[in-house]
Parts: C-alpha cells; structure tokens; sequence
C-alpha cells in the first residue's frame, strides 16, 4: 500500500499561478511521453509516486497523450484508482483538447461540440469527476475564438473544470482570448507554451511580459528542448539518444555543431554553479520568477529526481546573465 512521503512539501516552491488564488509546483510533471500503450505500467506508477513524494503536484495530460491516443489519461486513471487517488485534493490534474481524436469534422481543433465532447472522454479516462486546468491545446484557425472561449466558459459552469488554459497561443491570440474570457469573468489563468535556453519565442513575441503585467501564469513546456540540453549531447549525439531512436521532435539533421558549441559551453557554467546542464536549464527558466511552472518529461525516477535538485541553486548572478546571454546570442 502506498503511503505519501510525509516531507513532500519540505523542498519543493510553489508559485501563484497568475493572478488566482491556486499555486503550482516549481516543477510539474508532463505525461506527454512515457505513458503510453507502449510503456511499463510499473514504470509508470513508480514516477508519479516519485514527483509526488517529492512536491511535484501537478500532473499535465492531454487527450492525444499516448501511444495511443487516450493510453496516457487511461493509464493515470489506473494510478489514480492504485494509489494517488487517496490524495486528489491535494493534486492539480490538467488536461486539454484541441488535435484530432475521432473521425468525422467532430474530433478535432475548437469546436463546442469537440471540446464538450472531448473532456467527457477524458474524464471517463482518468476516473474523475473533474479536472483543475482544462485547455484548448492549439488556437483553431477557422471556428470562432468566441466559440472556443464560451465553450471553455460553460465547462467551468458545469463543474467539469475548474480552471481554464490555453495552450500554443501567441501573444495576440492570448490578448484576444482574454479579452473574452474577462468578459464572462472565466477563471482563465495560464498559458501553456514551449520555452527553453534554445526557444526564447515567448520573449521575443512579447508573451512573457504581457503574462506578468496582466495576471497570467505561464507553464513551459520542452524546457530540455527535447533532450539537447542535458549532458547527454555535450560530447555528440548518443547511438541510443532519442534523436537516433526516434527523431519526430528532435532530429539529427536539426542539431548542428554550432548547436552542440553552445550546450558545451553552457555545460561549463553549470558545472561552476555545482549543478547538471539539464538543472541549470530548469533553473535559468524560472530566473525572474515570471514563468510559474516547468513542464518535465522523464523515463524513470531518477531523472525526476535529478530534476527537481535545480531548486538549491535557483539565482544567477549578472556575471553569469550576460555569459548565458552570449552563448546564446
């Protein structure tokens, strides 16, 4: 039987997710790889039970989670009714709709009808009543925003969420999003984008700032850039790396000697500040305390583990600001 360490709050932050009253982990766990059809349940179990003895309350999911679509949500179903469903009021359980699911014009991007639909499923799923966040996971180019934020709106109104988040939304598409969502006074209160030391587009379209001064939280996801920024990459790229076993996210063809210069370098600052590659690069993300959450992915325990250490040194200095800054051009 498990039973929860009873110093998992001890070490871990938690930050004020915008301008609600709920807080998120430092670090929170991603289930968008690893949990699939194709995974070690036991594996799997032995994760979740890993983050959340060590603070990580937070669990990210999102319908299309697999392989297959659906396996993810199903398989933290099966967590939930083993042993961490004991303690769902101390959990935030995300998860979001907006890639395609079933056949026909009904699966798939913004819809009321999908997202209503979508989130049913989801629930059937994982076993649950509701979840914390639900999310539009893409902006839907063609069904109108105000279709999609209503649709959002109304599931918080029926007690299915309590939250609401977009994700993959730009600056301008999140000014006009939260427009609506002030307007029907939806607890809108987090956008969910991709954000690392090698993709800084949240900074240079604006989103980052616009976040902060205006209420909203942001929680990053490939924050490693898909593996890159680990000691993993620093002498070359493995024979057994993801990039060679699989190469949908990461490819070898993407990574270039002058990519591979700068995560050595980068390696040698994280090595004078006592830490792993992958622990600076989580920490360098939460520097200004704008960003509320980092997404994590792992395959084992141990890399949650190693991941959640990046919260004893946490600070930079100006000297190293500007060295980063540099590297990264």
């Amino acid at each position: 039987m498990y039973i929860a360490d009873r110093t998992r709050y001890d070490n871990m932050q938690y930050n004020r997710c915008g301008a609600s009253g709920l807080k998120l982990p430092a670090v929170s766990l991603g289930l968008w790889h690893n949990f699939g059809s194709n995974g070690s349940f036991d594996n799997m179990l032995d994760m979740c039970q890993t983050a959340f003895d060590n603070g990580i309350t937070h669990f990210d999911l999102a319908n299309n989670y697999g392989p297959v679509d659906g396996a993810a949500e199903e398989n933290f179903g099966r967590i939930l009714k083993k042993s961490l469903g004991v303690y769902r009021d101390e959990l935030v359980i995300s998860t979001k709709a907006g890639y395609g699911m079933w056949p026909g014009p009904y699966g798939d991007w913004g819809s009321k009808k999908y997202m209503v639909a979508s989130l049913d499923q989801s629930l059937k799923r994982m076993g649950l009543d509701y979840v914390d966040i639900f999310y539009h996971h893409r902006p839907d180019p063609e069904t109108p925003l105000e279709e999609t934020a209503g649709a959002l709106d109304g599931i918080v109104r029926s007690g299915k969420a309590l939250y609401v988040g977009i994700s993959n939304y730009d600056k301008e598409q999140t000014i006009a999003i939260a427009k609506l969502f002030r307007e029907m006074r939806t607890p809108f209160i987090i956008n969910q984008r991709s954000y690392s030391m090698l993709n800084r587009s949240i900074e240079t379209d604006g989103l980052k700032e616009y976040a902060s001064k205006n209420g909203i939280g942001i929680i990053t996801f490939c924050p490693l850039s898909q593996g890159l920024l680990t000691d993993r990459y620093i002498n070359g790229i493995p024979a057994d790396s993801r990039v060679r076993r699989d190469g949908r996210f990461l490819n070898e063809n993407s990574i270039r000697e002058e990519t591979l210069d700068k995560v050595r370098a980068l390696g040698e600052i994280a090595g004078e500040r006592g830490q792993s590659l992958a622990q600076m690069a989580l920490a360098w993300i939460m520097r200004d305390r704008d960003i509320t959450s980092v997404l994590i992915g792992a395959s084992k325990p141990s890399q949650i583990l190693d991941n959640v250490r990046m919260l004893a040194n946490m600070d930079f200095d100006e000297a190293q600001r500007e060295r980063i800054d540099r590297i990264l051009g």
